[in-house]
């Protein structure tokens, strides 16, 4: 049973728990919500409650008091959304450091405006809510809480990303407002190790490189030679043939120097007979 009520926590077949709230975060019921949400005691995540104001608010809030709205390009409500991205990013940072950080640009009352902030640890997400909890911006206060959003790939709506969503503003999943690549490239990116840079290409071998080169490549062919020959010289073919070479030597030795010795034994009685003096000269005359 214990299992059962483990695989389902958090889906649609979880009667108790609230399935929206475990995965977003929000919920549109709100605190009307038949199903239980979790508020988490401590989590990575924390949720900024409707704290950016997209420039169609800004221009239907003027409406409604009577004054004209901003007229702004299509470049001033970039520089307008980056502007406010990275000042919350550079506030909430000095409390540690930030892996993730979304805007909702829904228009549903639960989740227009959110900001969700994931830091690397607890300890900083609990000291950035301690920080900015009931502090003000914009001249409207800052609502902060703990989420339990640790993975936003289930959060977020992917038909979206892909300009697919057939539910528009009101969809209950995220849609996340994307920054300009240079403000992501510089706020999440610079803390990465720089890639490092390819080697130059070799220039042009001179006359001494070819020269060294040839040397080295000498050198390193000796060397080749040398190690094969100590290689050879463990193995016991080689000790068989280095002996069957030494006896083959000596025999060549010992037949070379008994016919050396047979020549200068024939050459010491060629010279001895002819110093030796004949039978007539050795008799006395009369």
């Amino acid at each position: 049973m214990a299992e059962h009520l483990a695989s389902i926590f958090g889906t649609e077949k979880d009667r108790v728990n609230c399935p929206f709230y475990f995965k977003i975060g929000a919920c549109r019921h709100g605190e009307r919500c038949s199903r239980l949400h979790n508020k988490p005691v401590f989590s990575q995540t924390i949720l900024l409650k409707n704290m950016y104001l997209s420039v169609d608010q800004i221009a239907a809030a003027a409406i409604a008091v009577g004054a004209k709205p901003p007229e702004m390009s299509e470049e001033d409500v970039k520089y307008h959304f980056d502007d406010f991205y990275e000042d919350v990013y550079d506030e909430l940072s000095k409390y540690g450091e930030i892996e993730e950080m979304h805007v909702c640009e829904n228009m549903s009352e639960h989740l227009t405006g959110n900001v969700y902030v994931k830091f690397k640890d607890e300890d900083a997400a609990q000291r950035a809510l301690q920080a900015v909890n009931g502090r003000y911006y914009a001249g409207r206060m800052v609502h902060a809480e703990f989420s339990p959003v640790t993975d936003f790939r289930e959060a977020r709506c992917r038909p979206y990303e892909r300009q697919l969503c057939d539910r528009g503003d009101y969809c209950n999943f995220m849609h996340i407002k994307r920054i300009s690549d240079d403000l992501f490239n510089s706020l999440f990116r610079r803390r990465r190790r720089p890639r490092e840079l390819p080697e130059p290409l070799p220039e042009e071998p001179t006359r001494d490189d070819r020269q060294r080169h040839k040397r080295d490549s000498s050198e390193e062919s000796r060397e080749r030679r040398r190690r094969r020959r100590r290689r050879e010289s463990r193995s016991p073919e080689h000790h068989r043939r280095r002996r069957s070479s030494s006896s083959h030597r000596r025999r060549s030795s010992r037949e070379r120097r008994s016919s050396r010795d047979g020549r200068h034994s024939s050459s010491r009685h060629r010279r001895h007979s002819r110093e030796r003096p004949s039978r007539k000269e050795q008799e006395p005359e009369n």
